[in-house]
């Protein structure tokens, strides 16, 4: 559940009621002080460890921050083999009608700013004449932009 501003002000693992349409996706980036509060998590009435029990602990110190994923984004459900079969078909078509990989943690940092240019050519060495190693070496390259740059 969202504020007026955008910021979350609730989330609920599986409610029987959602206050919203917005499911989290399970992507999750964390501080360091996690391990911490992990250890603080105890099993739910489901006997499970909750990740949104850890999700709850940031957002009730006001540290936690949402990204909302606008079009162009997919959400896959891969909690059994039959979803993750599907998902992977959905990959595969998405890769071979674009004729570019989906989702390359290397181009990814590369993007943002987390790792040079020498070190996306690095990575794209070590993988060789792969179609995924050449991928990299294009974006090095700069034969293939995924978004708008300022120059």
């Amino acid at each position: 559940e969202f504020d007026a501003r955008g910021r979350a002000v609730s989330i609920e693992e599986k409610p029987a009621e959602p206050k919203s349409s917005y499911a989290v996706t399970g992507l999750y980036f964390y501080p360091g002080d996690v391990s911490a509060k992990a250890h603080r998590v105890e099993p739910s009435a489901r006997g499970e460890l909750e990740i949104t029990t850890l999700n709850q602990m940031y957002l009730e110190e006001g540290t936690l921050s949402v990204v909302t994923l606008g079009r162009g984004y997919a959400w896959l459900d891969t909690g059994t083999m039959e979803s993750l079969h599907e998902a992977a078909e959905f990959v595969r078509a998405v890769e071979h009608s674009q004729d570019l990989p989906v989702s390359v943690p290397e181009e990814i940092a590369w993007e943002n700013g987390w790792i040079t240019t020498a070190e996306l050519e690095e990575a794209a060495k070590a993988y060789g004449k792969s179609v995924y190693g050449q991928h990299l070496k294009k974006v090095a390259a700069g034969e293939i932009v995924n978004s708008p740059r300022e120059y």
